[in-house]
């Protein structure tokens, strides 16, 4: 075993934060603490956790989690979660790639060999999805998700959600399965009435009808309607989740690898949610390097249904034309066939990043921004 060496971060476009630790002995690892809109504030943590981790031994990975956990007496949030999501991810890819195996092996081993992902189509104000979702289709893609409104009021027309039927309708007449994100734009008068009118149209699921602080209206909705209920983006460990699975107001959990604790809580959620009967789809508009990660546990997890892939989001494109492919080596470890990705199978998270790129990008990338929504009364609106 080896001592933790250094460990670095590097800003990048899009809005993504990578890390990277090194060992005594030179091995290496990379994870990701992407926590969109907050980058300036994750950077700030992860210097903390620098100076406490570094002379640690690189393998005792559950230990260092536990120190960063509940020695520092506060705990959770987003920002201190997607901190140590960083570091836990990169100690096991470092791992993985010092004994020669996909870390899937060292969590259990794979449960399949391909797993079923989507695509975002339509953007922050959706449109054109019927023109996107063909392209979806091209790419190889069988599910998509999208936006289900713009910026809504707490109380708005009823014809304001027409055209969310309409666009789901559209989606799903090319063929694809397609889930509408709510992204806890709508609040209750409004959300219940959309989950009602998309129901007949049968959506994959429906993704944070509500936003997390308010469980007691997403039991409502979820017994008021049958199509699946996810969230979890913002629950950002196993005692944030806990609350929704005893209620059992969810059928599908959406833990971010970038914001629950890494690899190692996402695990933990996903053991937590099999025995409610609930399935994980991790979230994941993020990285490459997140993604390797959420396929990492993916392979190894009997409740997992499907990853969400930022391949071509919007976020994406608005940045240029940096993608999830443009840091990895291997751009075709991520290539979509029939509505699945092969299993990643080289050491570690199974991609191999390009540290050049990643570090002269780094020179130059500014904190992306939140999205800012305001009503024609000048209120603020939920992005």
């Amino acid at each position: 075993m080896a001592k933790i060496k250094t460990i670095e971060y590097f800003r990048v476009l899009p809005r993504w934060l990578f890390v990277k630790i090194v060992d005594e002995d030179g091995n290496y690892g990379w994870g990701e603490s992407t926590l969109e809109g907050h980058t300036e504030a994750v950077e700030g943590t992860l210097n903390a956790l620098i100076k406490r981790f570094q002379g640690y031994e690189a393998d005792d990975i559950e230990h260092i989690w536990q120190m960063a956990w509940r020695l520092g007496f506060y705990r959770g949030g987003p920002v201190f979660m997607s901190a140590i999501s960083g570091i836990d991810i990169a100690l096991w890819d470092l791992k993985g790639r010092r004994l020669g195996v996909p870390i899937h092996q060292l969590i259990g081993g794979k449960v399949r060999h391909k797993l079923s992902v989507y695509a975002w189509i339509g953007g922050d104000r959706p449109s054109d999805v019927e023109a996107a979702g063909k392209a979806r289709l091209e790419q190889g893609f069988k599910a998509v998700k999208m936006n289900a409104t713009e910026d809504i009021n707490w109380l708005d027309s009823p014809s304001a959600l027409d055209s969310s039927v309409e666009r789901l309708k559209a989606v799903k007449a090319l063929g694809l399965d397609a889930a509408l994100d709510f992204h806890g734009r709508l609040h209750k008068p409004m959300a219940k009435q959309l989950a009602k009118a998309l129901e007949p149209h049968r959506p994959l699921f429906l993704e944070e009808p509500l936003l997390s602080e308010h469980p007691e209206g997403i039991k409502q909705l979820s017994n008021l309607v049958s199509c699946p209920i996810a969230l979890g983006e913002r629950l950002f460990s196993r005692w944030d989740v806990k609350r929704f699975l005893e209620d059992a107001s969810v059928d599908i959990l959406q833990p971010d690898i970038s914001h629950c604790g890494g690899i190692s809580e996402l695990r933990r959620i996903a053991s937590m949610a099999e025995t409610y009967d609930v399935a994980i789809a991790p979230h994941c508009p993020l990285g490459p390097i997140a993604l390797a990660a959420c396929m990492q546990v993916d392979l190894a997890t009997p409740n997992f249904v499907i990853q969400e892939m930022s391949l071509g989001i919007h976020y994406n494109t608005e940045a240029g034309d940096y993608d999830i492919t443009s840091y990895v080596k291997d751009p075709s470890v991520f290539a979509v066939k029939d509505g699945y990705v092969d299993a990643l199978t080289a050491p570690g998270l199974g991609i191999e990043v390009d540290e050049e790129v990643v570090r002269s990008v780094a020179q130059s990338t500014e904190p992306w921004l939140p999205k800012e929504f305001f009503g024609p009364d000048g209120s603020i609106r939920e992005w």
